[in-house]
């Protein structure tokens, strides 16, 4: 399941990733391009996302106020921070999307880092059967085509044993040949695993030791930064316990997973992170109060005219709340989380006697017997 879904996303990200590489000629730095021009796609989710974010804030003073007035009705705080979102035209899901886009984006270059020679070489399915046929019978037959590191094994067994490959057509192993001598990174091979307990450490295994711990430094300075400009603009922020945890959690993540990927993943990670944290730091000096308040105005507005234009559509969100709302009231008896406090134990217990005196009634009814009121008062 999970190879279908990688060669699904790999496709367009390895037509990208042919293309830099056509011009680059070195994979390194075309995996930089190739973050730098992904980043660049998805800035409008992220300036979207951090729009959103910044017009959060504005609101977190109201929102504060209606936990303060419903503190004990979390149905109505329910509804009516629902209602402040639909007036103000913001939608608290929205940091879900990039998250979302992110994760499909590691997918494709997860492919793409893979399989280098389908991707990028372009060779058929042919000859890549051919190639990882005799890969395979040099590794003694511990291999399967469709495994998702066979490309990465037939790089490995070219680099040990070109004349194994010269009776492949296609110009295969020269082509392969030049590539293995550009997919590298100060001469450590990408396609390779970092790995804490090589055989010896040469050069290689240095470089594609620290490229695990490396991605990791990455990703705790987007944490460390996220933290801190949270705290700057909402210092009363609850929650901090178990954001301090995450913060260091996603770098150590980061690492674990680094070091059981080829070192290309853990490379574009590296970059990834790098400049994520200068697109978020741009945005966050760009959304100052003052034109967050400006803006806020303006969405505000497009909002209203929308409620006018459409007032039976709903958003997710807002059936969502409602179906959470709906819920509680079931749970509560019926009685309406706007309407007042939860039902007290005497009158679920008179409510109840109420049904069983009215189902009685019934059955008397039914079978011609006569009903008198007082044997369920001698009942209570």
């Amino acid at each position: 399941m999970f190879n279908a879904l990688y060669s699904l996303i790999g496709i367009p990200f390895g037509y990208l990733m042919y293309l830099i590489y056509g011009i680059c000629h070195n994979y390194a730095l075309s995996i930089i391009v190739f973050t730098v021009i992904t980043k660049l796609l998805l800035f409008p989710v992220n300036y979207k996302t951090q729009k959103s974010a910044a017009r959060m804030q504005l609101l977190n003073p109201k929102l504060e106020k209606i936990r303060k007035s419903f503190a004990n009705n979390n149905t109505r705080i329910q509804e009516e921070t629902q209602k402040l979102y639909q007036e103000e035209g913001i939608n608290p899901m929205a940091s879900c999307l990039p998250a979302l886009i992110q994760m499909l984006l590691l997918f494709g270059v997860i492919d793409v880092v893979y399989k280098p020679i389908t991707h990028i070489l372009r060779f058929s399915k042919g000859i890549r059967q051919a190639a990882f046929k005799i890969a395979d019978g040099l590794v003694n037959g511990k291999g399967d085509f469709k495994a998702l590191r066979s490309e990465l094994t037939i790089l490995d067994q070219v680099h040990k044993n070109p004349d194994k490959f010269t009776g492949i057509t296609g110009g295969f192993l020269k082509k392969v040949t030049e590539f293995n001598d550009n997919y590298t990174l100060f001469g450590a091979n990408l396609g390779k695993t970092p790995s804490l307990h090589p055989s010896s450490w040469t050069k290689e295994a240095v470089i594609l030791a620290i490229i695990p711990f490396a991605a990791g430094l990455a990703q705790l300075l987007v944490s460390i930064y996220s933290q801190y400009h949270q705290k700057k603009t909402n210092p009363d922020m609850q929650g901090g316990g178990c954001m301090a945890v995450m913060m260091y959690l996603m770098p150590i993540l980061s690492i674990v997973w680094a070091f059981a990927l080829p070192a290309g993943i853990g490379f574009y990670w590296i970059w990834s992170s790098v400049f994520s944290f200068l697109i978020t730091y741009g945005l966050n000096c760009y959304f100052t109060t003052e034109r967050t308040v400006k803006i806020n105005e303006k969405e505000k507005e497009k909002a209203r005219i929308y409620a006018e234009k459409h007032p039976n559509k709903k958003t997710f969100m807002q059936r969502m709340l409602e179906q959470q709302a709906e819920l509680e009231r079931q749970q509560n008896g019926g009685k309406s989380g706007s309407g007042g406090e939860k039902k007290s134990r005497s009158e679920m217990n008179k409510q109840n006697r109420e049904k069983l005196k009215e189902a009685r009634k019934r059955f008397a009814e039914k079978y011609g017997e006569v009903y008198d009121d007082a044997d369920d008062e001698n009942d209570d």
